[in-house]
């Protein structure tokens, strides 16, 4: 046998224990535990499902859920594209301390976040007053904690660095020639993202959208700090929490139950991520079939 064909049957033993290795550990890390959760989510039958999902519970935390996450892509996605484009297409003093303030959220634990609110927007919290002063002058009854606009707050916060650290290496390798031409043409600032530098990093824009979506929709730690009140400011992760906890057999089923509501979610996100990707593909395709005619 020659080298050359050792080194190829080499080559293929190697890739065969590389895509077993990965299939198993997909499998049991994956795959099987998600799978265990729909098993679990049914042994009642398919009326305690349902029962277990529509409760007003699991309805008013899915509410809150959708809300925070909403709020929070919506501003994480505006933010993302701005300090993406600041630190990727201009120059100046204090750039690398705004690079690493966008990483705080990585490398703080989600608990000390939800304390961190609670100790500036609770009544011991220094910004306390200022809420309190505002609701005896205009009559209303605004609270930051252990309301809605915490959860929202503290959703912000863990998804904060999401986006624009998907935007920013896309950016990088983009570089500044095709803007800088268009300047010198006569293009104004908004025209030049919008015709060029928007389409080139829409795949960096949607991945982040998507990391930011499953993270906020699976938050639990800083919520649970400014989340006390059952039906009220209980997102889905706290709600099955509450369900697992009380330890009867059909409150565990209903968690499960619950927590497969996640699961579908987070499996539709990648499904349409996947289709938009493919019909992108498929243009392309279609433009590049069409220009070589």
């Amino acid at each position: 046998m020659s080298e050359q064909e050792l080194l190829e049957r080499g080559k293929r033993r190697t890739r065969r224990i590389l895509i077993t290795v990965s299939v198993l550990f997909i499998v049991v890390m994956l795959v099987v535990p998600l799978a265990a959760v729909l098993v679990n989510a049914l042994s009642e039958g398919w009326r305690f499902y349902i029962q277990a999902v529509t409760t007003e519970y699991v309805r008013s935390a899915l509410f809150v859920t959708v809300l925070a996450t909403v709020i929070a892509v919506v501003v994480n996605t505006f933010f993302g594209i701005c300090a993406a484009w600041l630190l990727t297409k201009f120059s100046f003093k204090g750039k690398q301390v705004l690079a690493t303030l966008i990483d705080i959220p990585f490398s703080i634990s989600p608990v000390i976040v939800g304390l961190s609110y609670l100790m500036t927007f609770g009544r011991l919290g220094w910004f306390y007053p200022v809420i309190r002063a505002f609701n005896q002058q205009f009559g209303t009854d605004i609270r930051i904690t252990f309301a809605v606009p915490g959860v929202v707050l503290a959703t912000i916060f863990v998804t904060f660095p999401f986006v624009s650290r998907e935007l920013i290496p896309v950016l990088n390798t983009q570089g500044k020639d095709e803007e800088e031409a268009a300047a010198l043409m006569g293009a104004g600032g908004f025209t030049i993202f919008r015709r060029i530098t928007l389409p080139q990093m829409k795949w960096g824009l949607i991945y982040g959208i998507i990391l930011c979506t499953a993270r906020a929709l699976g938050e639990f730690g800083a919520v649970n700090a400014l989340s006390k009140t059952r039906g009220e400011t209980f997102t889905l992760p706290l709600e099955i929490d509450a369900l697992y906890m009380s330890g009867t057999d059909t409150s565990i089923t209903a968690a499960f139950a619950v927590s497969s509501i996640l699961v579908i979610l987070a499996v539709i996100i990648l499904f349409a991520r996947n289709i938009l990707e493919h019909k992108d593909k498929n243009r392309g395709q279609a433009r590049e079939t069409k220009d070589v005619r």
